[in-house]
């Protein structure tokens, strides 16, 4: 892939973590506190590290082997949190919704 399509797809994902990142904090105020407010706040918490980590992704290209396959390791490990809060999020609210 030439280097220019690269940085143009992180581009986009910069702009679509962004989007996802005001969308995270504006619902915030909504979010009911407990359980789900709990989880709510480890989820902004990982958008806003997944956001960050996005906007390094630009200088892999400068950035030693090893270091990328220990931050390839943490985004996968972090993702995994990630989905296992949203999954026991969505849990706690179809709970909540049943009751």
């Amino acid at each position: 892939m030439t280097p220019t399509l690269i940085l143009a797809i992180n581009i986009a994902a910069i702009a679509v973590m962004l989007l996802c990142l005001t969308t995270v904090y504006r619902l915030r105020s909504n979010i009911p506190g407990g359980v789900v407010g709990k989880q709510w706040g480890y989820l902004t918490s990982l958008v806003t590290l997944f956001t960050l980590g996005y906007f390094v992704t630009p200088f892999f290209t400068s950035l030693p082997p090893e270091i990328i396959s220990l931050v390839v390791a943490l985004i996968f490990f972090f993702g995994a949190v990630y989905v296992l809060i949203t999954v026991r999020l969505i849990y706690r609210i179809i709970e909540e919704m049943t009751r």
